[in-house]
């Protein structure tokens, strides 16, 4: 399959990203459904991930605005930060990141990699979702105040752009598969890629799309129907209005804590397909998967898609690093 840069035309994403068979996950987990994995921790900017299809038409809004610097935030391993500095650096912008909690001593993973792209980085002491999102806009109005033209991102690009990208996404999946998946797991932070898959498969498609809740959000099901809704109008779709399904079993002790769970579906991705996965989102998604198919909720010979949302710098944190070198 040829990969060119594609989308808004700014050039941050390589599209489409390869859709992969896991035959051998099907063998290592013994189960008769047909696993398909979509390859966004491939898109190209600042190591992959799905933030760059939401920053193709994020960053187009922005320049149209006139703006100058982008503004966003997450928690210190945040990969909708580290792409978000990338992106603003291709595009000549600035970029301000406000992060949740303290400074800490090191810097690794993804919070090197901001450093790396010269964001300028604000440590705020928020605990909480809408802490941070308040964190982002007070930023932004400091910003505007010293007369720059910021353009504020809310937590994982989740807004009616960014989910619209996803919708898009699903465009290209269908091509690549020929026919809509009995069902998508995706990992679910601020809900915006949920949002978007499902307003991009649209009120008649019987797929059901599962967001593993990451212990991001408080209020997905709430949030992912709605921008769902919004998305789909701004694209002139028909709404959806299936169920959203929330898997809320699988963040264990809170956003960014590495389960058991997820540290066996890291390794099983990595031994059976080569696939490399993040403790903090697609693990934990990739978890709820294969206790879908162990539990029966997946049937046999159903159709699944693993969206991969990428995030691998969050491997190279030193919180992690027992848990991932230790004998299994």
């Amino acid at each position: 399959m040829s990969t060119g840069r594609t989308g808004s035309g700014l050039g941050l994403a390589f599209l489409p990203t390869p859709f992969e068979p896991m035959h051998r996950l099907r063998e290592r987990l013994g189960v008769n459904a047909q696993l398909f994995v979509k390859r966004d921790d491939l898109t190209g900017l600042a190591l992959g991930g799905n933030k760059a299809r939401k920053l193709e038409r994020l960053c187009a809004d922005a320049l149209g605005q006139g703006c100058d610097t982008l503004v966003t935030g997450g928690g210190p391993q945040s990969n909708h930060a580290r792409m978000t500095a990338a992106a603003a650096n291709r595009l000549g912008m600035g970029c301000h990141l406000a992060l949740a909690g303290e400074r800490p001593e090191h810097a690794e993973g993804n919070l090197l990699l901001d450093r790396l792209f010269g964001a300028h980085i604000e440590f705020t002491g928020a605990r909480e979702y809408y802490e941070i999102e308040e964190s982002i806009d007070a930023a932004a109005d400091r910003l505007t105040d010293a007369g720059q033209h910021p353009y504020a991102i809310p937590v994982g690009g989740a807004s009616i752009a960014g989910a619209a990208a996803y919708a898009l996404a699903v465009d290209e999946m269908r091509e690549q598969i020929g026919t809509d998946p009995d069902w998508i797991f995706v990992a679910d932070g601020s809900g915006g890629t949920h949002a978007g898959l499902v307003a991009g498969l649209g009120p008649t498609s019987e797929t059901r799309v599962v967001g593993v809740d990451v212990g991001t959000r408080p209020d997905l099901e709430t949030i992912v129907p709605q921008l769902a809704a919004q998305a789909a109008k701004s694209l002139g779709r028909d709404v959806p209005t299936q169920p959203v399904i929330v898997d809320h079993d699988h963040f264990g002790n809170g956003y960014g804590a590495l389960t058991d769970g997820g540290l066996d579906a890291l390794r099983a991705l990595a031994r059976a397909e080569g696939i490399v996965a993040d403790p903090v989102y697609s693990a934990k998604a990739a978890d709820a998967l294969f206790t879908w198919l162990r539990d029966g909720r997946v049937g046999n010979n159903e159709t699944v898609v693993f969206w991969h949302t990428g995030g691998a710098p969050a491997l190279f944190a030193s919180k992690y690093e027992a848990a991932l070198t230790q004998d299994d």
